[in-house]
């Protein structure tokens, strides 16, 4: 099958453009093995990264048909089949297939489909992604643990660094102080290791600002691009978890927001945003400035009358408080 290939081509600060490539290929033909065919057949000047060709290595990371991905994992009939399904919601078809291939995104290209990725090494080593065992005694053998308490780092374990999950990242994209969903699943690797001796440190180094947890926009594009399934918003919400049940209300802005929530939630059924502007960012009243922050969005929506000036219970509020304690004593078993 004749299948058309669009590759986003870029030197180092120069605007992109588009060059297309036509190759005869097999469905099962891998991403990866028709951009081998185009440098050695078509265009040796191609640029892209590639290693083990087995989904290991995380090298060949790249943007297929607009989501992150693995050259070395996709292949092309897989490919087609996804768009023709989105093309069955449209009149746009082709006549012959098309394979749009472009570098990862929030990173700065060098050349073609190879990005410098300083900054994502740069914030994995800002998270201190190794287990530290400064404060105890070594012991003259390894540590050891139980299969339950490695079970725990499996999932995490498995990230192969190919920065697929960074490149989708809305967080990052507009707050470049946003570590990024590769650290944050690592530090939860760290976090949930036993052997380790920093974690009341790291907890309060994940939860600074926005450049850590708090940072994240939980727009699950890092879950549904990672081809290992570390699903990196799942352990972000893991650390949010650890920080929340060792820290109090009054610590900090994004601690409130959680906790606030639930507790109106919990009391009416719904939110009371009356209270909630008050609690969470005037911290029940201790934060002036914050309180004067808000004063301003109060008064437009008394002058446009959509200040809530009573708070009636949601009519299931016993049932969703029920369900919130289930929750909470789920959670506090595990």
């Amino acid at each position: 099958m004749e299948v058309l290939f669009k590759v986003i081509r870029q030197q180092h600060n120069s605007s992109a453009k588009v060059q297309t490539y036509l190759l005869e290929v097999e469905p099962g033909n891998t991403i990866l093995d028709c951009l081998n065919r185009i440098k050695w057949e078509q265009d040796g000047t191609l640029a892209f990264r590639k290693n083990c060709r087995n989904t290991i290595c995380g090298s060949c990371a790249m943007r297929i048909n607009g989501r992150s991905a693995l050259a070395c994992k996709e292949n092309v009939g897989s490919e087609i089949s996804r768009l023709q399904q989105l093309a069955a919601h449209t009149s746009k078809t082709n006549a012959i297939p098309e394979i749009t291939i472009a570098p990862l995104g929030n990173m700065p290209v060098i050349k073609d489909l190879v990005v410098d990725m300083n900054d994502f090494w740069n914030n994995l080593e800002a998270i201190a992604p190794y287990v530290s065992t400064a404060s105890r005694n070594v012991p003259e053998r390894e540590f050891l643990q139980t299969p339950e308490e490695r079970s725990r780092l499996d999932q995490t374990g498995n990230c192969i660094m190919c920065g697929a999950c960074f490149s989708e990242c809305n967080g990052f994209e507009v707050n470049s102080k946003f570590v990024g969903p590769h650290a944050l699943a690592k530090a939860y690797r760290m976090v949930a290791d036993n052997r380790d001796s920093e974690t009341e440190n790291r907890l309060e180094k994940y939860n600074e600002g926005t450049q850590g947890v708090w940072g994240c926009t939980r727009c699950f594009y890092c879950n549904s691009v990672c081809p290992m399934d570390v699903a990196p918003l799942d352990q972000i919400t893991k650390i949010k978890q650890e920080i929340i049940a060792h820290k109090q209300k009054s610590d900090s802005r994004s601690i409130r927001h959680r906790k606030v929530l639930v507790e109106l939630v919990k009391a009416g059924g719904w939110i009371d945003e009356r209270q909630f502007g008050l609690q969470v960012v005037g911290n029940y009243f201790r934060d002036l400035r914050g309180l004067l922050g808000i004063v301003p969005l109060g008064l437009r929506m008394l002058v446009k009358g959509k200040f809530p000036l009573s708070f009636e219970p949601s009519e299931g509020t016993q049932q969703v408080r029920s369900l919130i304690e289930a929750i909470q004593e789920e959670g506090s078993r595990e």
